[in-house]
């Protein structure tokens, strides 16, 4: 089994940063992607930020394109999400998901096999 465990939300002010991370234990994959969904009320999950297995390769939603890093330290078995320029719509749930691939990250929730609880964003205006 994995366990995903997210660390890093809270409340601040549009325009500041928070830095996300997501800490992998457990019988980890040797290779998986790894993905920031969010989801706000009333809306569905969708995927923030997405990377390889290596860091080869990373996706982004055009929500957040310029403004969002996703980076991962596979030694540690972390992975962050930083959050620059934050906008109000940003407010959100965010979890870390993990897919075992080789393969670039997946843009859909029902890809990923493991999930973490989710932590809290909100921006406020």
């Amino acid at each position: 089994q994995v366990q995903l465990v997210e660390s890093g939300g809270g409340l601040v002010q549009a325009g500041g940063s928070l830095r996300l991370s997501c800490a992998a234990s457990g019988r980890t994959p040797s290779r998986y992607a790894m993905g920031w969904f969010r989801q706000a009320p009333g809306k569905e999950r969708e995927l923030a930020a997405g990377i390889s297995w290596n860091g080869g390769i990373t996706y982004y939603a055009d929500s957040v394109k310029g403004r969002f890093t996703i980076s991962r330290d596979n030694a540690k078995k972390q992975v962050y999400l930083q959050m620059n320029s934050l906008k109000p719509e940003d407010t959100a749930v965010y979890f870390c998901a993990a897919d075992a691939t080789i393969f670039g990250p997946g843009r859909w929730a029902n890809e990923y096999e493991y999930w973490g609880q989710g932590t809290q964003v909100t921006v406020s205006s």
